[in-house]
């Protein structure tokens, strides 16, 4: 994090009373944070809510201890959320993984974000179609989408309170999505994100709340399968889902290019 190409960094660390000399690590970076404490709390997301209620920044993002941003993900998130003022949060369609060393692991594609498809059940394994993920690692929002939101990620999820971090968001506004690579999730041996079943169990109670509130009945899923039928698949492919709120670069040679929004149609 603080070696991000980006000046004005609010960097807040919030460690939940650890015993593995992570207290040591931080008292060494002390001097470039804006806060930090150690002590127990109630968990993962209280801890969060702990260090966003300390915060003051217009621009927001959480990365958890094992995750890791490009070295570009902030200066990239200030240029464009300045440039495009009606972007009120933005990620990456090509998230990356990293291996618990470090290295990169894999860059996947995701073809698009729309709230139809989040409310379709589209960014969550739940057996129809899987466009993947909204990655945590690579999300940044405006404070005042935080505010109208809530202000809090719910602490009685204890896995999914991204997702429906996510769910609050689209009550509110649409989520661009930006080619370049922000960020990414890192796998470790004894993470509590492997216990993927939980996860899903509570991102599909948080997607029915959501779908309630929108009064959303999920339509197309039976078309959207018709892409796995073969003699179905030339028609369901010819009918365009989505459009895709997507962050361009205008002017790729120069120094400050600048961006632009362009609608990406998306299945």
């Amino acid at each position: 994090m603080l070696g991000q190409d980006y000046p004005n960094l609010e960097y807040i660390v919030i460690d939940g009373g650890s015993s593995d000399g992570s207290q040591e690590i931080i008292r060494q970076y002390e001097d470039r944070l804006a806060f930090w404490c150690s002590e127990p709390d109630g968990g993962h997301y209280e801890g969060v809510n702990k260090g966003f209620a300390r915060s003051s920044g217009e621009i927001m993002a959480w990365l958890n201890a094992d995750d890791m941003y490009c070295p570009w993900a902030l200066r990239t998130a200030a240029a464009v959320m300045t440039a495009l003022p009606d972007v009120e949060w933005i990620t990456t369609l090509n998230p990356l993984t990293w291996t618990c060393g470090g290295f990169c692991r894999s860059l996947n594609r995701i073809p698009g974000y729309s709230k139809a498809s989040f409310l379709d059940g589209c960014y969550i394994p739940n057996g129809g179609v899987h466009l993947g993920w909204i990655q945590q690692e690579s999300t940044f929002w405006r404070r005042s989408l935080w505010q109208r939101s809530g202000g809090m990620v719910r602490t009685d999820y204890r896995l999914a309170g991204d997702f429906d971090l996510w769910a609050r968001f689209y009550d509110f506004a649409e989520l661009h999505g930006i080619n370049c690579p922000l960020g990414g999730f890192r796998s470790q041996p004894k993470q509590r994100s492997r216990n993927l079943g939980e996860y899903l169990r509570e991102a599909e109670l948080s997607l029915e709340q959501a779908r309630h509130r929108n009064g959303w009945k999920p339509a197309g899923l039976g078309f959207r399968a018709a892409r796995k039928v073969p003699v179905l698949r030339r028609w369901a492919l010819r009918r365009p889902l989505n459009v895709c709120r997507t962050v361009m670069p205008v002017d790729e040679y120069a120094i400050e290019c600048g961006w632009r929004i362009e609608d990406v149609e998306f299945r």
